[in-house]
């Protein structure tokens, strides 16, 4: 009863940021969100590490490759709820209390329409993503990674609402300044996934249908102590069932911040698939010792990979996401001065902390590899990919916290661009090049990504400097 009471449900827990220390201000409200997004982390981080327990390579691959083509669908979502934040802090910082809970209203009807079509879209599209990412030719289930997958696939879309509503309702949380309890519903929803994960494949020997299945339930969880808080709230993000409506003024702004946002999200991680195409293709240099075929080890290794990349990338998000809650409130008591100060000292704090992971990871790369995947070849090549990557997350620092500033002052066409640019654009281009004219190793295709990263930062930091944040704002309008 007593952690019950902690969640705060109804009591107002806002932060003014156009006001005190700017370092403070931002290390307050990100620390939360680094702490809730690494318990958000271990959704599919636990599913990815229970399933390589149990030895089957293939369910491993399998578990740690969908996450490009949820994104596809999540990513146009939270691009939308994105610009929803945006508009909200702008209010809030501005004090129009009235307008900020007219949003989120519209927002939330926004939300449970996609919610549908998600769902429906998200179904139908697994078995033909999956042909395409993993190169089946139409083998479906005869390739094992693809049966493992499409199961995963198809149980997570039949509960991608819970993860929509948990994602919008956090969202209205934090740009009013409340970070923490969304924070305190991950740590409940990453716990719940946790058990059953471990009860359902060791238990009831569920494999992948267990982790997909343990994945929705904690979602679900999650989803409903932000719905409870919403509706118990005394902000202006308060909700109401029966203002649970489109009013076409708000929906008007959430699209035109939020659509751009979307679309380069989406885009991005459509391109992701054709990233994890090449991967499929991608050789092996000299012999393999354990027995398993090529393309389940590539993939394998890019999965080791790509979960280790996550815990690298956990604090510059959390720094971006703080910055457009930042940026947003000062704008709507038009300090943009203040604005401007705060994402450079953010990229500084991002840049410290991502250098400070780096090191350990390159020198102890196999060490970390083997905690996911304890095949001899597995370790060795996704220990080369973290290698060869891990010094370009400071790139990474720059396109996180300069885009988000840009967002938050309500201009996302132009990160929008330039990350289509340089993140889609040249990135398929360095593959394409590589793949055909450099090598078709594991490596070298895989520092596609990093390119692309650095040639972003440089774009990102020339706009930036040039950018007059106070002709994007939203409450002027």
């Amino acid at each position: 009863m007593t952690a019950i009471k902690r969640l705060g449900f109804g009591k107002k827990k806002t932060m003014d940021m156009t006001q005190g220390g700017i370092a403070k201000n931002i290390l307050l409200f990100a620390l939360p969100l680094l702490i809730g997004n690494l318990f958000q982390q271990l959704y599919n981080l636990v599913d990815t590490w229970v399933i390589g327990q149990t030895g089957n390579t293939a369910a491993f691959a399998a578990v740690g490759s969908v996450g490009q083509i949820i994104n596809i669908l999540i990513g146009l979502f939270l691009g939308l709820s994105s610009g929803a934040g945006v508009i909200i802090s702008q209010y809030f910082g501005a004090k129009e209390e009235e307008k900020a809970n007219k949003t989120v209203h519209t927002a939330m009807a926004l939300t449970i329409v996609m919610a549908v079509i998600f769902t429906i879209v998200g179904i139908l599209m697994t078995p033909f993503a999956l042909d395409l990412m993993l190169q089946a030719d139409g083998a479906g289930e005869a390739n094992p990674v693809f049966k493992e997958a499409k199961t995963y696939l198809t149980i997570y879309f039949a509960g991608v609402t819970a993860l929509m509503i948990y994602n919008m309702g956090a969202g209205f949380l934090r740009a009013i300044g409340d970070s923490q309890r969304p924070f305190y519903f991950l740590i409940v929803a990453a716990v719940t996934n946790t058990l059953l994960d471990l009860l359902f494949v060791f238990k009831f020997n569920m494999g992948t249908a267990g982790v997909a299945l343990a994945t929705v339930i904690a979602q679900t969880l999650s989803a409903i102590l932000t719905l409870i808080t919403l509706f118990k709230s005394d902000t202006c993000v308060k909700l109401s069932l029966k203002n649970i409506k489109f009013e076409a003024f708000y929906l008007k702004k959430i699209i035109k911040v939020g659509f751009p946002a979307a679309i380069q999200m989406a885009i991005t991680s459509f391109s992701n698939v054709f990233v994890q195409y090449y991967i499929a293709s991608a050789v092996i240099p000299g012999r393999l010792t354990s027995g398993v075929d090529m393309q389940t080890v590539v993939l394998a290794s890019w999965t080791a990979y790509s979960k280790i990349d996550q815990f690298i990338f956990l604090p510059i998000q959390s720094i971006g996401l703080a910055v457009t809650t930042f940026v947003g409130q000062n704008l709507g008591v038009n300090d943009t001065k203040r604005a401007k100060k705060g994402t450079y000292l953010a990229l500084g704090m991002a840049v410290v902390s991502a250098v400070a992971i780096i090191i350990p990871i390159m020198i102890w790369s196999p060490f970390w590899t083997s905690i996911f995947n304890d095949n001899p070849d597995v370790i060795k090549n996704s220990a080369i990919l973290l290698r060869y990557i891990s010094p370009f997350y400071v790139c990474c620092c720059v396109n996180q916290v300069i885009a988000a500033a840009l967002r938050g002052s309500g201009n996302t066409t132009a990160p929008m661009i330039i990350m289509l640019s340089t993140f889609v654009g040249f990135r398929q281009i360095m593959l394409f090049v590589i793949s055909n004219y450099r090598s078709r190793e594991l490596g070298p295709i895989g520092m596609a990504s990093p390119l692309g990263w650095l040639a972003c930062a440089t774009t990102l930091l020339i706009y930036f400097s040039r950018f007059n944040m106070s002709k994007t704002r939203i409450v002027t309008k």
